[in-house]
């Protein structure tokens, strides 16, 4: 039997091209995921592991969709090889059956792993940029330009500690972690 496992990133995208392929392969049954891929622990590619026979072929659209790194990859197609499960991958024209096609295997996911490293490592270059430019903040900071009027008003005991925590918008934990910073002599009080 051919059996299709199917991955989009998020439950926004869209699954048609992939749905496509596995039509156009003659794939038997689809299991498909809408999570990230960044390890095995998904729902579909687990009942399609515990599913599949020996003799049945596993077919997949590239080798980015069924695993990020060449680790989960190997340890997945081994699981496979010792169910005497095949492997494929059309984007990469890789067939387990073959030791040229074990050979790639092992080649094509070191190149996946590459990609997805060179993703977040771009990713992070342009967070650091917009950053640095003061386009991204991160959360919203809290107002507290009266953080020691209400400290002075606990400390004199008008009000607890959890009354002036909610004057300013902030949880109890926050208002003691930031009032022993504030005891040590820090004037600028930080709520980020």
């Amino acid at each position: 039997m051919r059996v299709g496992y199917v991955r989009v990133s998020t439950k926004e995208q869209n699954t048609a091209r992939q749905d496509v392929l596995m039509d156009q392969l003659g794939v038997e049954k689809v299991y498909t995921d809408k999570v990230s891929g960044k390890n095995t622990e998904r729902p579909e590619l687990q009942r399609m592991m515990e599913y599949v026979r020996e003799g049945d072929v596993v077919v997949v659209e590239s080798i980015s969709r069924f695993a990020r790194n060449t680790k989960d990859l190997l340890e997945l197609t081994e699981q496979l090889e010792k169910k005497g499960v095949q492997f494929v991958s059309r984007k990469e024209n890789l067939d387990t059956s073959t030791p040229t096609g074990e050979f790639l295997l092992s080649f094509f996911g070191a190149l996946a792993q590459l990609e997805r490293k060179n993703i977040l490592e771009r990713q992070a270059e342009g967070i650091a940029i917009a950053k640095a430019e003061g386009r991204m903040n991160g959360r919203p900071q809290k107002a507290v330009d009266t953080f020691a009027d209400v400290y002075a008003e606990v400390k004199a005991g008008n009000k607890s500690a959890s009354q002036g925590a909610r004057e300013l918008g902030i949880a109890r934990s926050t208002w003691y972690r930031k009032a022993r910073e504030f005891e040590k002599g820090e004037q600028e009080v930080d709520f980020g």
